[in-house]
């Protein structure tokens, strides 16, 4: 029982482009037990360049690169209890909703959504943070 619950809290990390993470010495997730925690994500690809000019299209990327994150640490949307949505111009948050609703229908996590005065790249349009548990099923082999 013990070696389980030691393994269980044993550190995973995730990163999704490598120059940045460990140049600033930080993991893009990061699980602990059953917890997962994804660090503010933007619209950026592996090159990080920005995919997409619109809001909705912003926002479907990061949820997809949230979900291939939470599958490398062992988990799915469907393990996520909290959402923090940051948006540049906050007049986009029902676009924003819309697509979080497409990910998370039925699922329904706590949600924030908070207008900022800018991002770390010009032409993100949103940044997007998700706090998982994965459940006990998830965590056996």
């Amino acid at each position: 029982m013990i070696a389980e619950a030691e393994m269980l809290m044993e550190r995973q990390t995730v990163s999704w482009y490598e120059p940045w993470d460990t140049t600033f010495g930080y993991a893009h997730a990061v699980r602990l037990g059953r917890q997962v925690f994804i660090s503010g994500t933007a619209a950026d690809d592996a090159d990080g360049h920005i995919v997409g000019t619109d809001i909705t299209t912003q926002t479907r990327y990061i949820f997809y690169k949230i979900e291939k994150m939470l599958a490398e640490a062992g988990g799915s949307m469907r393990d996520v209890v909290r959402t923090r949505l940051f948006l540049k111009d906050i007049s986009h948050w029902q676009a924003a909703a819309h697509v979080h609703g497409e990910f998370f229908e039925g699922i329904r996590p706590a949600l924030t959504m908070v207008k900022v005065s800018g991002l770390i790249d010009p032409q993100a349009l949103i940044e997007i943070e998700v706090d998982a548990v994965i459940t006990e099923k998830e965590c056996v082999d």
